[in-house]
This record gives structure tokens, sequence and C-alpha cells, in this order.
């Protein structure tokens, strides 16, 4: 357009956009418009920490991972209690004999025994009875010449007689160092042979005597042997003093 008219039209426009500019002063305008010509406040105070929220439920499991590396060898532990024993085993074969070993050094062994018999009818009365038949008397320990036993190992003894009564009484006793400790007495059966025994435990010491002998008067002295009829006096060690010998 040409002229008076175009003139006037090309004004407007022009005022227009100085119009719009003053009331954008007014009016704070749109700050995400690309033509707005704002600038920014001051930022405010951080706000307060929210409560937490709820556990989440559990997720599912991964799958299982590879072996790891042996660790170290950790120190040893205290030695535990002793358990119950089992129960036993079977048992096993019998092992092959071992070799024969050298030979040992004897123990001394104690030994002291006599075993008598009479010889005479009829012995003294109030003295040692002599027997005089000897069974047994490896040690020497009886003395058929005095009719004793003389102790050369202390210890405890086991003393017996069986003697043969015949023609008339008997009493005899035996005696430990000149004391009497047992007595025996029988009376005779005319037109019979009896028979008179006795026997005792005796502790003796180192020289300790014992023998038989008869007591009382000469009608108490019925002790009697010949070929077919034995008195017998007899001794023996059963354990030794190993504390006094």
């Amino acid at each position: 357009m040409r002229g008076p008219a175009g003139f006037l039209l090309c004004s407007l426009l022009l005022v227009a956009p100085c119009c719009t500019e003053v009331a954008t002063q007014e009016v704070q305008p749109d700050p995400k418009t690309p033509c707005a010509n704002w600038m920014g406040g001051a930022p405010g105070y951080p706000g307060h920490n929210g409560l937490p929220g709820r556990d989440g439920k559990d997720g599912k499991d991964g799958e299982k991972g590879d072996k790891g590396e042996q660790g170290v060898q950790g120190p040893k532990g205290d030695q535990g209690e002793i358990g119950i024993p089992g129960q036993e085993g079977p048992r096993g074969f019998p092992g092959y004999p071992g070799q024969k070993g050298e030979k040992g050094e004897g123990a001394f062994v104690y030994r002291s025994a006599f075993s008598v018999g009479l010889t005479a009818r009829a012995p003294h009365p109030n003295v040692p009875i002599r027997f005089t038949k000897i069974f047994y008397n490896e040690q020497s320990h009886y003395d058929a010449s005095t009719g004793k036993f003389l102790c050369s190992i202390p210890g405890t003894y086991y003393f017996a007689y069986h003697l043969t009564v015949y023609l008339m009484d008997v009493k005899v006793s035996l005696y430990k160092k000149d004391k009497a400790v047992i007595f025996t007495y029988d009376q005779f059966q005319k037109n019979n042979v009896d028979q008179a025994s006795g026997s005792v435990l005796l502790h003796l010491s180192t020289g300790d005597e014992v023998w038989l002998q008869v007591y009382g008067e000469g009608d108490n002295n019925g002790v009697y042997a010949d070929n077919i009829n034995d008195s017998t006096f007899m001794g023996f060690l059963l354990y030794p003093d190993l504390d006094g010998h």
C-alpha cells in the first residue's frame, strides 16, 4: 500500500510492541517461554528429611556362585573331651610266636621241711622224742640226735604228728622253746591199737626249736612203732618272713 494509508499502518505496527513491553513489567511472565526477560530470586532453604520408606520385599535368590579358593589353615584347636568307648571289635588272629628270651636269674627259693618216724617202741617220758627214721630231711633242719627241729628261716610253719598207741595210754605235747603249745591224750583200749594225732601252725624266729615230748608218768607212755605200725612227726615252711630274712 502506498500513500498516507500505508504510513499509518506501519506506525501502528511499531507502537504495538512497545505497549506489550510495558504490560510485561506489571504481569510476571511465564519463565518457560523463550522470550521471558526475567531474573530468578534467591534460592530457598533446604527442606527437612522425609520419613524413611518401608522395606521392600526380599528379592529372589541369585544363582549359586563358583566355589572359592581354599583359605589358609587356621590354628590347632584345644583338645576335646574323651568320648565314650566304642564297641569291642572282632578278635584278631593269633600272632606269630616271638623269639625265645634270655634265661633270667633264678629267684631264691626258701625251703625247710622234714618228715621222720619212730623206731623205738617206748620213748622216755619228759624228754624230746627222738624220731630216727628219716623220710625227708634234705635241709638237715631236723636233728635226729636230739629229736628237735631248729628254725633257720623265720616264717610260718606247719607241724603235725600221727602216733600209734598200744599197751597203755598216751599223753604227748608239742613244745616250742621249752613251752608246751598243744596237748594230745588217747586212752588205750585193751586188745586194740589206737591212733593219736595233732597239728598246728606256728610262727618261728631264727633259732627257735620245736619237738614232741611225752609228759606225765611212765603209765602214759603208750607211743608205739614196729615194722607195720608207724608213729611220725613232720613240719615244713609255709612262707618266710621276707622283711626279716
